[in-house]
C-alpha cells in the first residue's frame, strides 16, 4: 500500500523524501502514522527495481548566519566563533528528489487496480487516486466495495438476536455506518453511471 501511495504521489510530480511524507501524512490520512523509517526503505526499493529514478533538488546557497550577541563569557564566545568558523560558505547539494519512472507507473497502475477484496485502508487509498484510472476500472472498485460492505452489513443484522442489549447496540453502530458508507458509495456509482452514459460508454439505468 506504501508503494501505491508512493507512486501516485509522484505521478503528480518529483518530491523529495520529506515531502512525499508530508502529503502522506497530511494529504492521504490513511496513512498518517507513516514514518521516515518506512519511506527511504520503499523508495530504495521501488528505486531499485527502476520504478523511481533520483535526480539533484535545488542546492541551497544559504549560509547558516551566526551573529550572537557576546555572551560575557570564555566559553560563549568561543562557541560562537566555532560555529562561525564552520558554518557553509558554499552551496549544499541539493536533497536528492524522486522521479517516478515508466516502469514506476505500469507498476502503479497495476497497484492501483488491484484484484483482491480492498480493506477499508486500501480502499480509500484507491480511491484517493481513483481519477488515474479507466472509467470502467473506477466503475468496478466502487462496485466490488459496495458488494463486500453489503455482506458485511448482512453479517452484522445476522448476529444481533443472539446478543445482549449492550453487544446489540455496538453491532447496531457498526451496521449503522455500514449502511452509510453503502449510501456514499450509491451516490459515486450513480455519478460515474451518469459519466459513462453522457461519454456514450454504457447506458443509464
Amino acid at each position: 500500500m506504501l508503494d501505491l501511495a508512493i507512486l501516485g504521489l509522484l505521478e503528480e510530480g518529483d518530491l523529495h523524501g520529506y515531502e512525499i511524507r508530508r502529503q502522506l501524512r497530511e494529504h492521504l490520512g490513511l496513512l498518517a502514522n507513516v514514518s521516515f523509517g518506512s519511506i527511504y526503505p520503499a523508495l530504495t526499493r521501488l528505486e531499485k527495481s527502476g520504478a523511481v529514478t533520483t535526480i539533484e533538488g535545488p542546492s541551497s546557497t544559504a549560509a547558516v548566519s551566526v551573529t550572537a550577541p557576546p555572551t560575557g563569557s570564555l566559553s560563549g564566545e568561543l562557541a560562537v566563533l566555532r560555529a562561525r568558523r564552520h558554518s557553509p560558505t558554499r552551496g549544499r547539494r541539493g536533497r536528492k528528489v524522486y522521479r517516478i519512472t515508466d516502469d514506476g507507473r505500469r507498476l502503479f497502475a497495476e497497484l492501483l487496480e488491484g484484484g483482491g477484496v480492498d480493506d477499508a485502508r486500501s480502499f480509500g487509498l484507491r480511491l484517493a487516486f481513483a481519477r488515474h484510472l479507466a472509467p470502467q476500472a473506477r466503475m468496478a472498485l466502487l462496485e466490488r466495495r459496495r458488494a463486500l460492505l453489503v455482506q458485511r452489513l448482512g453479517e452484522a443484522e445476522g448476529a444481533r438476536a443472539d446478543l445482549d442489549v449492550y453487544a446489540r447496540s455496538v453491532v447496531q453502530h457498526t451496521a449503522d455506518g455500514i449502511a452509510r458508507d453503502i449510501s456514499w458509495l450509491d451516490t459515486l456509482i450513480a455519478s460515474e453511471r451518469a459519466a459513462l452514459a453522457t461519454a456514450g460508454h454504457e447506458p443509464a439505468s
